[in-house]
């Protein structure tokens, strides 16, 4: 597996070098201004990028955030400062085009270097992998669910169907419901359906009182 090329938006020497010293496992490729960072991006694509907000000629990095994200939607950033107030990081951190950590400076380098092996391992790819496989999940779990009450509803049905057709008197709708362990309304539309479908006679229960055909709807 390649080294990880991690993308180093930072205008301050010193500062780059402590990265380069954190970060010597992987690979680095510095930039100093946000506009560069755009341009990099396509012709060398990284796997993280570390995001200072006071940059070179005046750039703001927060600014250049949502195009960042734009350019690489499932890469991880790291918005490093120490002039954001903590709503501003907070936003930062919020919406489809945000960085995935914060860190203040001066920054505390085993705390990047865990960010940073924790942002590789978890977020990117991995990130959106998981999401669909969450997704599928929770498709399947629904199907399962609506299954199970289809199958639960046929066979209740099965055995109303043989419970009315042996009376003569219009069922009982209450009693049926305590018998089945459901709500009234749900017997009734069970009923409904029975009847539509042709499995029992509209006359075993011809007319809806008021109360009744109100729980229904």
């Amino acid at each position: 597996m390649s080294t990880p090329h991690i993308l180093v938006v930072e205008d301050d020497d010193l500062q780059y070098e402590l990265y380069e010293e954190a970060l010597k496992n992987y690979r680095l490729t510095r930039v100093t201004t946000g506009s560069d960072a755009l341009k990099s991006i396509p012709q060398d694509p990284p796997r993280l990028v570390i995001l200072d907000h006071i940059l070179d000629k005046g750039d703001l990095g927060l600014d250049y955030l949502p195009e960042l994200k734009e350019l690489a939607p499932h890469v991880p950033v790291i918005l490093v400062s120490g002039a954001l107030e903590v709503q501003e990081q907070i936003g930062a951190l919020q919406g489809p085009r945000r960085a995935h950590y914060c860190i203040n400076k001066p920054v505390d380098l085993e705390d990047l270097t865990r960010t940073v092996g924790v942002a590789l391992q978890e977020c990117g790819e991995r990130e959106v992998l998981r999401g669909f496989e969450a997704l599928e999940r929770s498709r399947r779990i629904d199907s399962e669910f609506l299954f199970s009450r289809s199958t639960d509803r046929l066979s209740r049905q099965t055995e109303l169907r043989k419970t009315v057709s042996k009376s003569a008197e219009r069922p009982n709708i209450s009693a049926l419901a305590r018998e089945f362990g459901v709500a009234r309304r749900t017997i009734i539309r069970d009923l409904q359906e029975l009847i539509r479908r042709g499995e029992i006679k509209p006359e075993v229960f011809p007319k809806w009182d008021s109360e009744d055909a109100g729980e229904a709807e």
